[in-house]
């Protein structure tokens, strides 16, 4: 039997730190080694490198969350840090910022009527994301398959006309580096389905915008597919494909969670699927569970393109493992070569209207 997962949990609030220590110990293959309230606490009991992961709170006074997230890195460069952050704008820029800087995820810090249900968030959000990223097989996803490959591309005769993409943990400094590599010049329009809250998505895309080539910006309703534009799923909606008049647009809805997920990947991946055919290339990126598998499949049998991290450069190797191990995936390669493979597999558009 391994041994457990020992967490440093790092909260200024003291009930939220016994809250979370007391839910975390219920797990048996989990051990809180502390539970802390000051950034110089944590510091210091990471002296002993005993910890396998820690959960640090964004908002603490004195060195802040993201401070002392520099700090750790500079002790323990490839140690797991969940950031718990506030469902608020200035919180969720804060978390994206320490994503940027080195977290591996984050939990919004639990809320609710009643103890029960804070403890109920934190068993099914935070806790799977602790295995997650631990890389325990049963939580983190398939175990690895063959070496990478790349194959000629089944589509090579036909225009690509979309580019979808779908990811979850570690996916917003994955596509941060894909997208640094795509020029403004880029002939296809990109949907993508990150797992977040809102706000989360909104503060994702105007940093991407920010920062990248092309242009971002958080999907609304009707808005037309456009070449070198880029919409992310807006937190809590699920993102679609329509064409209506022969003209390509997106639909957003809050039809019921799929794979306990709103937004969901095989939602888009279904309806881009149903809309483009054989016109659509889809990128899985890295994250926990299986969102995007069923997604990937309909893109598959349509004659589409289906790309997928591979799990070395993978922060956790759920999403795109299972892809990669269904055997659909024409491509499994490092993030480092994801924007070369985009590229190479969109020479030849067809542009956007009716498949």
């Amino acid at each position: 039997m391994p041994s457990p997962i020992r967490v440093l949990v790092v909260d200024d609030s003291a009930v939220i730190r016994r809250v979370l220590s007391d839910v975390l110990k219920e797990e048996h293959d989990i051990d809180v080694v502390a539970a802390v309230g000051t950034s110089d606490a944590a510091l210091s009991r990471l002296s002993g490198r005993d910890v396998d992961v820690v959960t640090l709170d964004v908002e603490m006074p004195g060195r802040s969350g993201l401070e002392t997230l520099e700090e750790i890195r500079k002790i323990e460069p490839k140690l797991p840090v969940i950031m718990v952050s506030s469902l608020t704008r200035r919180a969720a820029a804060t978390t994206l910022e320490a994503l940027a800087r080195g977290a591996t995820d984050y939990f919004p810090k639990p809320s609710g009527n009643s103890l029960a249900e804070v403890c109920d968030q934190i068993r099914t959000g935070l806790i799977p994301k602790i295995r997650a990223v631990c890389r325990r097989p049963s939580a983190a996803g398939p175990a690895p398959a063959a070496p990478p490959v790349s194959m000629t591309p089944r589509g090579a005769s036909r225009s690509l006309q979309l580019v979808v993409i779908g990811c979850s943990t570690g996916g917003p400094k994955a596509l941060a580096e894909v997208f640094k590599h795509i020029p403004a010049t880029f002939p296809l329009p990109i949907l993508i389905v990150q797992h977040m809250p809102p706000d989360f998505t909104r503060m994702l895309a105007e940093r991407l915008d920010a920062t990248c080539p092309l242009s971002f910006g958080e999907a609304t309703e009707g808005e037309r597919l456009a070449a070198g534009r880029v919409l992310i799923a807006p937190g809590d909606h699920h993102l679609t494909v329509r064409l209506t008049a022969g003209q390509a647009q997106v639909a957003l809805n809050q039809d019921p969670p799929e794979n306990s997920c709103r937004p969901a990947v095989d939602v888009l991946f279904r309806t881009a699927a149903e809309a483009f055919g054989a016109g659509v290339l889809g990128v899985v990126l890295t994250g926990m569970g299986s969102d995007g598998l069923k997604g990937a499949q309909a893109i598959h049998a349509r004659g589409g393109q289906i790309i997928a991290q591979d799990a070395a450069s993978s922060v956790v190797w759920g999403m795109p493992g299972f892809v990669a191990n269904a055997g659909i995936a024409e491509a499994v390669v490092p993030l480092t070569e994801v924007a070369q493979e985009i590229l190479r597999r969109s020479q030849r558009p067809g542009g956007v209207g009716a498949p």
